[in-house]
Protein backbone atom coordinates (compact mmCIF):
# COMPACT_ATOMS: atom_id res chain seq x y z
CA UNK A 1 0.00 0.00 0.00
CA UNK A 2 2.69 2.21 0.92
CA UNK A 3 4.13 1.95 -2.88
CA UNK A 4 1.27 2.60 -4.42
CA UNK A 5 0.30 5.83 -2.44
CA UNK A 6 4.08 6.88 -3.05
CA UNK A 7 4.03 6.01 -6.50
CA UNK A 8 0.47 8.05 -6.66
CA UNK A 9 1.79 10.97 -4.54
CA UNK A 10 5.21 11.14 -6.92
CA UNK A 11 4.29 11.29 -10.39
CA UNK A 12 6.75 11.14 -13.10
CA UNK A 13 7.77 14.72 -14.09
CA UNK A 14 9.82 14.31 -17.16
CA UNK A 15 7.80 13.56 -19.59
CA UNK A 16 7.83 15.16 -22.97
CA UNK A 17 6.64 18.91 -23.21
CA UNK A 18 3.92 18.29 -25.76
CA UNK A 19 2.38 16.81 -22.63
CA UNK A 20 1.41 20.29 -21.80
CA UNK A 21 -1.23 20.55 -24.79
CA UNK A 22 -3.40 17.22 -23.11
CA UNK A 23 -3.17 19.44 -19.59
CA UNK A 24 -4.40 22.45 -21.23
CA UNK A 25 -7.20 20.37 -23.39
CA UNK A 26 -8.62 18.09 -20.49
CA UNK A 27 -8.47 20.95 -17.56
CA UNK A 28 -9.89 23.91 -20.06
CA UNK A 29 -12.69 21.54 -20.84
CA UNK A 30 -13.66 20.15 -17.28
CA UNK A 31 -12.51 24.09 -15.74
CA UNK A 32 -15.37 25.36 -18.53
CA UNK A 33 -18.32 22.55 -18.48
CA UNK A 34 -17.69 23.48 -13.96
CA UNK A 35 -18.71 26.89 -14.72
CA UNK A 36 -21.51 26.03 -17.04
CA UNK A 37 -23.10 23.95 -13.78
CA UNK A 38 -23.15 27.66 -12.36
CA UNK A 39 -24.37 29.15 -15.33
CA UNK A 40 -27.18 27.32 -17.25
CA UNK A 41 -29.16 25.31 -14.60
CA UNK A 42 -30.11 22.61 -17.17
CA UNK A 43 -26.31 21.97 -16.69
CA UNK A 44 -26.57 21.71 -13.27
CA UNK A 45 -29.45 21.40 -11.08
CA UNK A 46 -31.44 20.74 -13.07
CA UNK A 47 -29.06 17.84 -14.77
CA UNK A 48 -29.06 15.90 -11.49
CA UNK A 49 -32.81 16.67 -10.87
CA UNK A 50 -33.93 14.78 -13.43
CA UNK A 51 -31.19 12.18 -13.23
CA UNK A 52 -32.78 11.84 -9.54
CA UNK A 53 -30.28 12.57 -7.51
CA UNK A 54 -31.19 13.03 -3.62
CA UNK A 55 -29.42 16.52 -3.39
CA UNK A 56 -29.32 17.84 -7.06
CA UNK A 57 -28.58 21.12 -5.23
CA UNK A 58 -25.76 20.34 -3.09
CA UNK A 59 -24.18 18.03 -5.91
CA UNK A 60 -24.22 19.66 -8.69
CA UNK A 61 -22.37 22.37 -6.98
CA UNK A 62 -20.03 19.92 -5.14
CA UNK A 63 -19.51 18.23 -8.94
CA UNK A 64 -18.95 21.76 -10.98
CA UNK A 65 -16.27 23.19 -8.08
CA UNK A 66 -14.28 20.03 -8.45
CA UNK A 67 -14.17 20.75 -12.39
CA UNK A 68 -12.96 24.14 -11.73
CA UNK A 69 -10.83 23.24 -9.26
CA UNK A 70 -9.33 19.67 -10.55
CA UNK A 71 -9.46 22.24 -14.18
CA UNK A 72 -7.24 24.54 -13.14
CA UNK A 73 -4.54 21.93 -11.33
CA UNK A 74 -4.39 20.17 -14.68
CA UNK A 75 -4.15 23.20 -16.56
CA UNK A 76 -1.06 24.18 -14.19
CA UNK A 77 -0.02 20.72 -13.94
CA UNK A 78 -0.75 20.78 -10.05
CA UNK A 79 -1.33 17.87 -8.18
CA UNK A 80 -1.73 15.80 -11.75
CA UNK A 81 -2.13 11.95 -10.74
CA UNK A 82 -4.90 12.95 -7.68
CA UNK A 83 -7.07 15.20 -10.24
CA UNK A 84 -6.73 12.56 -13.01
CA UNK A 85 -8.08 9.57 -10.94
CA UNK A 86 -10.74 12.04 -9.11
CA UNK A 87 -12.14 12.57 -12.96
CA UNK A 88 -11.49 9.48 -14.01
CA UNK A 89 -14.02 8.16 -11.03
CA UNK A 90 -16.32 11.17 -12.24
CA UNK A 91 -16.50 10.21 -15.83
CA UNK A 92 -17.25 6.40 -15.00
CA UNK A 93 -19.81 7.60 -12.42
CA UNK A 94 -21.39 9.90 -14.87
CA UNK A 95 -20.99 7.23 -18.09
CA UNK A 96 -22.92 4.61 -15.57
CA UNK A 97 -25.72 7.12 -14.25
CA UNK A 98 -26.51 8.45 -17.86
CA UNK A 99 -26.18 5.79 -20.11
CA UNK A 100 -27.46 3.08 -19.34
CA UNK A 101 -30.82 4.77 -19.26
CA UNK A 102 -29.97 6.01 -22.67
CA UNK A 103 -28.88 2.57 -24.18
CA UNK A 104 -32.12 0.80 -22.36
CA UNK A 105 -34.50 4.40 -23.87
CA UNK A 106 -35.56 5.39 -20.06
CA UNK A 107 -32.97 8.28 -19.72
CA UNK A 108 -35.16 11.19 -18.01
CA UNK A 109 -32.73 13.60 -20.33
CA UNK A 110 -33.74 14.29 -23.84
CA UNK A 111 -32.85 12.34 -26.44
CA UNK A 112 -29.74 12.75 -28.40
CA UNK A 113 -31.52 15.56 -31.74
CA UNK A 114 -30.86 12.85 -34.09
CA UNK A 115 -31.17 8.88 -34.68
CA UNK A 116 -30.09 7.13 -33.29
CA UNK A 117 -32.15 7.84 -30.44
CA UNK A 118 -31.27 4.86 -27.94
CA UNK A 119 -29.30 1.96 -28.02
CA UNK A 120 -25.98 1.05 -28.31
CA UNK A 121 -24.87 3.54 -31.41
CA UNK A 122 -27.04 6.43 -29.67
CA UNK A 123 -24.74 5.41 -26.23
CA UNK A 124 -21.56 5.19 -28.56
CA UNK A 125 -22.71 8.47 -29.99
CA UNK A 126 -23.05 10.15 -26.95
CA UNK A 127 -20.00 8.84 -24.95
CA UNK A 128 -17.40 10.16 -27.59
CA UNK A 129 -17.03 12.92 -24.69
CA UNK A 130 -16.86 10.93 -21.61
CA UNK A 131 -14.40 8.53 -23.24
CA UNK A 132 -11.88 11.31 -24.22
CA UNK A 133 -11.94 12.60 -21.06
CA UNK A 134 -11.56 9.40 -19.35
CA UNK A 135 -8.42 8.80 -21.85
CA UNK A 136 -6.89 11.89 -21.53
CA UNK A 137 -7.38 11.58 -17.41
CA UNK A 138 -5.50 7.84 -17.93
CA UNK A 139 -2.62 9.25 -19.97
CA UNK A 140 -2.32 11.89 -17.40
CA UNK A 141 -2.47 9.45 -14.40
CA UNK A 142 -0.20 7.07 -15.80
CA UNK A 143 2.25 9.82 -17.69
CA UNK A 144 2.43 12.58 -15.16
CA UNK A 145 2.32 16.08 -15.88
CA UNK A 146 5.86 16.74 -17.69
CA UNK A 147 8.49 18.92 -17.20
CA UNK A 148 6.42 22.01 -17.73
CA UNK A 149 4.29 21.56 -14.72
CA UNK A 150 3.76 22.76 -11.08
CA UNK A 151 4.83 18.91 -10.03
CA UNK A 152 7.60 19.53 -11.99
CA UNK A 153 8.99 22.35 -10.06
CA UNK A 154 7.89 20.35 -6.61
CA UNK A 155 10.12 17.53 -7.59
CA UNK A 156 12.79 19.35 -8.28
CA UNK A 157 12.98 21.49 -5.51
CA UNK A 158 11.97 18.56 -3.39
CA UNK A 159 15.57 16.61 -5.10
CA UNK A 160 17.45 20.21 -4.12
CA UNK A 161 16.34 20.09 -0.52
CA UNK A 162 17.30 16.02 -0.06
CA UNK A 163 20.59 16.61 -2.32
CA UNK A 164 20.99 19.39 0.65
CA UNK A 165 20.30 17.59 3.41
CA UNK A 166 22.46 14.77 1.70
CA UNK A 167 25.27 16.95 1.38
CA UNK A 168 24.83 18.56 4.46
CA UNK A 169 24.63 14.82 6.53
CA UNK A 170 28.01 13.99 4.67
CA UNK A 171 30.05 17.27 5.81
CA UNK A 172 28.97 16.34 9.04
CA UNK A 173 29.96 13.53 9.54
CA UNK A 174 33.18 13.99 7.92
CA UNK A 175 33.90 17.12 9.47
CA UNK A 176 33.35 14.66 12.76
CA UNK A 177 35.68 12.07 12.02
CA UNK A 178 37.86 14.70 11.14
CA UNK A 179 37.76 16.13 14.72
CA UNK A 180 38.56 12.53 15.97
CA UNK A 181 42.06 12.20 13.64
CA UNK A 182 45.20 12.26 15.50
Amino acid sequence: MKKFINWFLNPPVTGPSIILIIRLMTGSVFFWEGILKFVYVNQGVGRFTKLGFAFPEITAHIIAVGEIIGGLLLILGLFTRIVAFYFIIQMTVAILITKITLYLGTSPLPAPPAPPKSGIWAVLHEIRSDFAHIATCLFLLVGGAGWRSLDYIISASKKVASKKIRNSNINYSLGTMSNQMP
